[in-house]
């Protein structure tokens, strides 16, 4: 059995972005929040799916979901997702291990 689970950053980053979008759509929070959880089993299901984003940081893939990019990387049957951040960010400064290498 596939699963995915939430790192504690991804859980802080999904909650601002469901506050956000509740703020002027309650409907399309909880449409985006139905998304973003089938979106996961997906990937837990066949996660290389996404784009590697190994330059970001080891073995870090990714995959969009709207405006946003989930951010996972693969464990022993399914995914744990690093973070959900929106595609317009700076990705480089959200990851500094890339620098690190």
């Amino acid at each position: 059995m596939s699963r995915y689970i939430l790192t504690a950053q991804a859980k802080l980053d999904l909650k601002e972005v469901k506050d956000y979008i509740v703020r002027n759509n309650p409907a399309a929070a909880r449409r985006f929040i139905q998304a973003f959880r089938q979106q996961c089993q997906l990937l837990a299901k066949f996660p290389n799916m996404g784009r590697s984003y190994s330059q970001l940081a080891p073995s870090l893939r990714g995959f969009p979901l709207e405006k946003y990019i989930i951010f996972y990387r693969s464990i022993d049957k399914g995914i744990e997702v690093e973070r959900l951040l929106s595609g317009y960010r700076d990705l480089d400064a959200l990851f500094p291990e890339a620098e690190d290498e």
